[in-house]
This record gives structure tokens, C-alpha cells and sequence, in this order.
């Protein structure tokens, strides 16, 4: 009885597996926001012989969320998946961390991939595997976003992976001192969300 309850955990945005699973559920979402109005303008011109009717309007603009939806989907189809290997690496040394993984951060000048941000009283660490990435503007916006949301952060992204390895160990190994002496109010509008999930939160919605 307990085992058909337990359910396979639903992929959130920052979490493993995030852009693999968002391919397939905005395609399903877009497939059928254009066979709902694409079924509509068929049957309506089989129906009166002609396309000439208020249906052809209807399916015009219950296309535009289509549209929208399709736009989106191709985003998401342009993003590659974390390698399973390096998630396993990280992982292993993720510890009590408050973690993020898969995320495409985009600014107004440049974009990037971020592997993974680990997130820690003031200290936010990241990982980026993108060999383009500009990880010193990457990071320096990040911080300047979150620090307008009230959390006085220092963001620094990686672009080796043992340093950033490395750090987490640190990090783990700190973290009753790097999370002492910072007040904390809770989010009304998210009153479950620790401090670093906030930040977390934060990050994520600067992200793809």
C-alpha cells in the first residue's frame, strides 16, 4: 500500500533532469494549444464549405498562445541537458547545501549555462561548464539582482570544476559560521522557504 503511494518526485526548475522533462512538457502543452483551435477551423470548414466564418477569427487568435507556448518550447529545445556524470560529482559533495542545478541565467547583454549554484548564508557558489560564459558578469549581475531582493550576498561562478568541488567541501565544513549572526525575516509570501531557499528562489527566477 505505501509503495503505490510513493510517487516518482515531481522535476521542479533547478533540479536535475529540469530541461530533459521541460522539452517533453512544453511540447505536449504547445501540441495541443494548436489542435484545439486547428480542430475548431477544420471542422468549422468542412462544416460550411468555406473558411469565410467567425471560426476562422476564433482560430486566429487561439493561435497566439500557441505561439507564445512555441516560442518557449524552442528555447528549452536549444538548452542541453546536464551531463549525468558531472551532476553525480557535485552531488557527492553537495552535503546539507542548499543546491541548484540546469539553469540558463539570462540578462539583457549575455546569457549562460549554470551547471550548479550552491548557496550558503552570504556565499553563493556556481559552476558553469559553458566554455563562452563571461563568469565574472554572470556573477556580478546575479549578485547585484539579489542583493536588491534584501540579501546581502557574494556570488562567484567557476568555470573549473575541482576549485568549485572544493569550495562546497568548504562551504559543508563552515556552515555554522557562515550562516551565524545574519537576521532573517520570513518571506510572507513564501513563509515555508529558508533564508537560502529565498535566495535559491531568487536565482531562479533570473533563470530560463
Amino acid at each position: 500500500m505505501s509503495d503505490s503511494k510513493k510517487k516518482k518526485k515531481k522535476i521542479q526548475k533547478g533540479d536535475f533532469g529540469y530541461f530533459a522533462n521541460e522539452k517533453k512538457r512544453r511540447l505536449i502543452i504547445t501540441g495541443t494549444l494548436f489542435a484545439v483551435p486547428l480542430l475548431i477551423f477544420f471542422s468549422a470548414w468542412i462544416y460550411f464549405k468555406t473558411r469565410m466564418t467567425i471560426w476562422t477569427v476564433v482560430t486566429v487568435v487561439g493561435c497566439l498562445p500557441a505561439c507564445k507556448s512555441l516560442v518557449g518550447l524552442i528555447m528549452i529545445l536549444m538548452r542541453k541537458p546536464m551531463d549525468e556524470k558531472l551532476y553525480k560529482d557535485i552531488h557527492a559533495h553537495e552535503g546539507s547545501l542548499v543546491m541548484s542545478y540546469e539553469m540558463y541565467m539570462t540578462f539583457y547583454e549575455k546569457s549562460a549555462y549554470i551547471d550548479a549554484f550552491a548557496i550558503c548564508g552570504n556565499t553563493v557558489a556556481g559552476y558553469s561548464s559553458d566554455p563562452k560564459i563571461d563568469a565574472d558578469f554572470m556573477a556580478s549581475e546575479a549578485q547585484k539582482i539579489i542583493r536588491k531582493n534584501g540579501y546581502k550576498v557574494t556570488v562567484k561562478i567557476f568555470k573549473d570544476l575541482k576549485p568549485f568541488l572544493e569550495r562546497l567541501d568548504s562551504m559543508n565544513d563552515h556552515k555554522e559560521s557562515l550562516e551565524s549572526g545574519i537576521k532573517f525575516v520570513p518571506d510572507e509570501r513564501y513563509p515555508d522557504l529558508s533564508r537560502n531557499e529565498l535566495i535559491k528562489h531568487t536565482i531562479l527566477a533570473i533563470c530560463l
